[in-house]
């Protein structure tokens, strides 16, 4: 069957040049937006999810990766290096039965994939799903095609499906070489690999061989994006929206970063006038203020108050919650829990004054007559914590209020 030509960067079926390194950024970053368009657009993101959040006024949009060429070279180095030294580093990789090991070493019986195969590999998935879109749309229309000639085509739809599995797992390697980058965030390595595998996916599913980018460049994009949004979507325990967790990075690198320049813990105010949550003419005026001691005007203090405020809110979000059976100290049977007092408990304190009251209560008791005795636990509460008037203690008694 006869392959569909775009601009490819192939002049001739037996003539195969090898791809050109990304030299320019531009022109990737264009394609790789293109393809988040066309991820946006995906028929499945429609469908309503149980847990979305709405964004609150004034928030941040949920962030784009940005591309990181550094990144992209090291991973391209690490291609070449065998599997177990580009593990060597990892500690949570523990007996050899370990899953995630088992993984890994399963990725090292894929080889490497040369220029011209990742090229070849690329034009057997695209050709698959043209046949396939043939296929579908002869079947919608009631088309009846000849015998041999859809044969071809699910022999085409076969090949792509084995050309997609076979590009992914020769780039399996670069799943392990980001996802091991982002260790200690949130969520366990296995995790990690895991939502690495869906970004790998997505990018052969979008690839475009004709362009003549390196399979390798597009794919590290799509691996970043697919385990950042993992992380920050699921790595906390009380999860908070993606545009949040963006901000709270963008406020702890501002606070170390304060603390750095000033030698000191910055206020609320400082962070907040670094993070621009002030308009820039208030901005300037606060501070002018903080730096020659002159007191602000109402307005712009109660925008600075709204601002700290903000910024004392995301460090609480911010917080991780801590577990009540953390172990504390060298000892095995003591535990956070334990040292956490209950505020609806009473006091030892308390208890032992209630229990002295109690005692000297029925002492003065003892010395009065069972008709006495029953007016003032009536009177004061004693039987069911409800003082009654003298009026109810009458009719109870059946006299009068004056006679109680």
């Amino acid at each position: 069957m006869a392959r569909r030509r775009r601009t490819a960067a192939v002049e001739d079926k037996d003539t195969v040049k090898p791809l050109p390194r990304t030299g320019a950024g531009s022109e990737l970053d264009e394609y790789i937006n293109l393809g988040e368009q066309a991820d946006e657009e995906d028929p499945f993101d429609d469908m309503p999810e149980e847990d979305e959040e709405e964004e609150e006024d004034g928030a941040e949009p949920i962030p784009k990766i940005a591309r990181d060429t550094k990144l992209e070279e090291e991973v391209e180095q690490e291609r070449f290096i065998p599997i177990e030294k580009l593990i060597a580093d990892v500690p949570e990789l523990g007996e050899s039965l370990d899953p995630v090991r088992l993984f890994l070493r399963d990725i090292g019986r894929h080889p490497l994939l040369t220029a011209e195969e990742e090229l070849y590999l690329a034009e057997g998935i695209h050709d698959g799903v043209q046949a396939q879109q043939k296929l579908a749309e002869a079947d919608a229309n009631g088309i009846e095609l000849d015998p041999d000639e859809r044969d071809l085509l699910e022999l085409a739809v076969i090949r792509g499906k084995q050309c997609h599995d076979k590009l992914a797992q020769s780039n399996l390697r670069l799943v392990v070489s980001i996802g091991k980058r982002y260790r200690n965030r949130g969520l366990p390595l296995g995790d990690l690999l895991q939502e690495g595998n869906l970004g790998l996916m997505r990018a052969v599913d979008k690839f475009d061989h004709t362009l003549g980018y390196k399979f390798s460049t597009y794919a590290t994009w799509w691996i970043r994006q697919a385990i950042s949004r993992a992380i920050a979507d699921q790595a906390r325990t009380i999860r908070i929206p993606v545009h949040m967790v963006e901000t709270i990075n963008r406020q702890r690198r501002v606070q170390r970063q304060l603390q750095q320049d000033l030698g000191r813990e910055p206020t609320a105010e400082e962070i907040a006038l670094e993070m621009e949550f002030l308009e820039p003419d208030d901005s300037d005026v606060v501070r002018k203020a903080l730096a020659y001691g002159t007191p602000l005007e109402p307005d712009v203090e109660r925008r600075l108050e709204r601002a700290s405020s903000k910024v004392r809110r995301i460090q609480r979000l911010s917080r991780e919650p801590i577990s009540l059976d953390t172990p504390v100290g060298n000892e095995e049977n003591s535990y956070l829990g334990d040292f956490i007092e209950d505020e609806d408990a009473d006091s030892p304190q308390d208890a032992a004054g209630q229990q002295l009251l109690r005692e000297v209560i029925d002492e003065i008791f003892q010395s009065l007559t069972p008709r006495e005795v029953r007016i003032l636990q009536l009177r004061f509460g004693l039987v069911d914590g409800y003082c009654y008037t003298l009026e109810e203690v009458g009719k109870k008694f059946g006299v009068t209020r004056e006679r109680i």
